[in-house]
């Protein structure tokens, strides 16, 4: 009896569950389920990924390391992240420049004040009671190198200091052992750049390239004096004039007073200062001479030439801001030659708007007798019978670098008109931006293409961006644009824009991809 007492007290025991158990046995039960779920087809549940921490603002900027000259001051900024988070992306810590008051006369530059701090002090066990200034001969810069007075040896004891800088000859400067140069946005290690406008991260869309060549001839006289080259606005940058032949260049200020060989005197190659720039005149041996000046220009400059034998061609360019531009700029292109056109009455009479060029006799020869301003023929459909065939459209980035870098233009310009002259099609163009433009180019221009296939096909009041050649012929008689069958034009899009302004460093100095 006590025997079957103490089975049934056990199996009652064993029967009865207690609340922590049952609260075991119901999470076991989800898990399982979850699990099942799973691997009947649903996606699991993944982790929430955090991505980056953000960072705080930064905070303000430290003492310049130095009291006078350059220097360096820096700040600092937090990560803020969860323990999941990775760190955030970019520098703890940024330096700028600190330009101060000059220093006085006499001063001890800042590295020859470091190295005088080990003045006296033992030397690799050596008692000698050194002296110590700068040596700016060992291969880092950023090392604090001192020679000792009156011995041929130098000692480095370790780093400079930041804001020190890396040579006296040289505004870079020292910061955590590393040569640093200031971006245009003052942060040293930036890689900001002012663009030809003078504007910091610019893209030269504020600013216009004038690039002419001046070929006056020499008077028939036979008259030795100055003659007028081009005025040069206030404002220029990166003005640059060369000439190539005996004759003398001559600069001039806005109140007619001579900078630069004036008063039939002929000055040394050297350093000027004229309108608020310095400008550097050369000249060589061989009788090449060049102006050049970075600018801003605070004042108008008249560039001159004194001849002494007929003139070969002065070449000139600077950029100027768009709106000193305008009241200089014309519609008279020299790639844009006047034609006769009847008017009114039947007389003829220039036609400023419509300006091609005249045909050579080679072209005349070559070419079938048809009216000008006949219809353009439909064009015929890749694939079909016919003299056209298929137009070849260049894609991609190597294509796109190949043609801009052997083009004399690249130009972002919109389709005013299209018209058939002889066996060409000539297009009538507002070009309203520049790439590249190794030849002068104005607002209205003719883009020439040598067939009348429409290849490429270009549409009316739509905007392109079109890779063009400078055309001349053999007796000179023809100068003009011309885009090849099979040349780039591609529509205007800004992706194409974003990719258009990576290409000239693919370039190489000659015009070409290396």
């Amino acid at each position: 009896m006590r025997a079957g007492r103490r089975g049934a007290a056990g199996q009652e025991r064993a029967g009865s569950t207690s609340p922590l158990t049952t609260v075991f046995l119901i999470w076991l039960t989800f898990l399982c389920t979850v699990q099942e779920t799973d691997h009947m087809g649903h996606q699991p549940r993944q982790r929430r990924q955090l991505g980056y921490g953000a960072w705080t603002h930064w905070g303000s900027w430290s003492a310049c390391s130095s009291t006078c000259g350059d220097g360096a001051s820096f700040r600092t900024r937090r990560c803020i992240r969860f323990p999941e988070e990775e760190m955030c992306k970019g520098p703890l810590r940024q330096y700028r420049v600190c330009e101060l008051n000059e220093c006085l006369p006499g001063s001890v530059p800042f590295r020859a004040v470091q190295c005088s701090l080990y003045d006296g002090k033992p030397v690799l066990g050596s008692q000698t009671p050194y002296q110590w200034v700068p040596f700016h001969g060992a291969p880092n810069l950023c090392d604090l190198n001192c020679l000792a007075v009156g011995h041929n040896f130098y000692y480095t004891f370790g780093r400079v200091l930041d804001g020190t800088r890396c040579s006296p000859d040289s505004r870079d400067l020292c910061i955590s052992g590393r040569c640093l140069r200031a971006g245009c946005d003052g942060l040293l290690g930036s890689e900001s750049q002012a663009d030809a406008c003078g504007v910091c991260g610019g893209r030269n869309e504020s600013c216009v390239l004038v690039h002419r060549v001046f070929r006056a001839a020499f008077p028939s006289s036979g008259y030795f004096g100055y003659q007028n080259v081009t005025q040069i606005p206030a404002g220029a940058r990166h003005i640059k004039v060369t000439d190539s032949s005996r004759n003398y260049l001559a600069l001039m200020t806005a109140n007619q007073r001579y900078v630069i060989n004036g008063d039939w005197a002929i000055d040394w190659p050297g350093t000027y200062e004229a309108a608020g720039t310095q400008v550097r005149y050369t000249r060589t041996a061989d009788a090449h001479e060049s102006l050049e000046a970075a600018g801003p220009t605070q004042e108008d400059l008249l560039v001159m030439v004194l001849f002494q034998e007929p003139n070969e061609g002065i070449e000139f360019q600077f950029w100027l801001p768009k709106e000193h531009f305008h009241p200089i700029q014309s519609d008279a292109s020299p790639l844009r030659q006047p034609q006769t056109r009847e008017v009114g009455d039947g007389s003829p009479r220039e036609h400023p708007a419509i300006l091609p060029a005249p045909p050579s006799q080679n072209d005349i020869a070559r070419k079938t007798p048809q009216r000008e301003g006949m219809p353009l023929p439909a064009k015929v459909p890749p694939g079909s019978s016919g003299l056209c065939g298929a137009c070849d459209s260049p894609r991609g980035k190597s294509q796109r670098i190949h043609h801009y870098c052997n083009s004399d233009f690249v130009f972002r310009a919109r389709i005013l008109s299209k018209r058939r002259v002889g066996q060409e099609t000539r297009y009538d163009v507002q070009v309203l931006h520049t790439y590249r433009n190794r030849f002068p180019v104005v607002r209205r221009e003719f883009v020439w293409v040598p067939d009348a296939c429409d290849c490429p096909l270009l549409a009316e009041q739509r905007e392109y961006v079109l890779m063009a050649r400078r055309h001349v012929n053999y007796e000179h008689t023809l100068n003009r644009l011309l885009l090849p069958r099979g040349g780039y034009a591609r529509p205007w899009t800004p992706r194409e824009d974003l990719q258009l302004r990576d290409v000239p460093k693919h370039c190489s100095r000659g015009g070409t991809p290396p």
